[in-house]
């Protein structure tokens, strides 16, 4: 079996999105002193490789907690969009590429290439998000989940994509991936399993693919 992590490493300085805090990572107990190690996390919900439920946007959705654990598996396809300048759009030709996969998928995971961009300021620039045809392509379809390997599938300090995709749909949105490439064009078994937080807006993940 071979499997790819698609997953950030959690860190006191990687990149978060503008206004939120980097996370703590603090020693509470030492080999030394305690005989074994311990560290106290601070760190916000919506940290590295994570997922936005329904209830990041609007309350009374559905928090990640309230979803089946089968929410977070199953079979993922990704959607290459290296081709792309900055402040285009990913447009259904994307998707057209791949024929009756891109139905049969779980997950449709967006490719920008942008994960190169991790840790610098260019993250935060102008990367390309889907248009509205695509998103209502995923809104008609059966998907599980979607995910890019950006900070948002919306353009920093906006949440357009966000209320639509979460507006009336049960579906999960999976941030900041990485190593998209390695995964081919064909469908592949995926998980990305949030922690179970009581009323959770939304959890660091580890995001990983698997070919048997």
């Amino acid at each position: 079996m071979k499997v790819i992590d698609l997953t950030h490493v959690i860190t006191e300085t990687m990149p978060v999105y503008p206004g939120t805090e980097p996370p703590q990572l603090e020693t509470a107990n030492t080999y030394e002193k305690d005989f074994f190690k311990e560290t106290r996390m601070t760190l916000f919900t919506h940290t590295g490789t994570h997922m936005d439920p329904p209830a990041h946007i609007f309350p009374g959705r559905t928090t990640l907690d309230q979803f089946p654990a089968d929410q977070f598996i199953g079979k993922a396809l990704v959607i290459d969009c290296r081709d792309l300048r900055e402040g285009q759009f990913i447009t259904m030709e994307h998707i057209r590429r791949y024929g009756a996969k891109a139905s049969q998928a779980d997950f449709l995971l967006f490719n920008l290439g942008w994960d190169k961009y991790w840790g610098a300021d260019a993250y935060f620039g102008n990367f390309p998000c889907m248009d509205m045809e695509v998103l209502d392509f995923i809104l008609a379809g059966n998907y599980k989940g979607i995910g890019i390997d950006a900070i948002s599938i919306d353009p920093v300090d906006d949440l357009t994509r966000h209320r639509k995709l979460f507006r009336e749909k049960d579906i999960v949105n999976i941030e900041n991936l990485t190593n998209l490439e390695q995964c081919g064009d064909d469908l592949f078994w995926f998980s990305c399993f949030p922690l179970k937080l009581s009323g959770g807006d939304g959890s660091p993940v580890r995001a990983v693919a698997w070919f048997e």
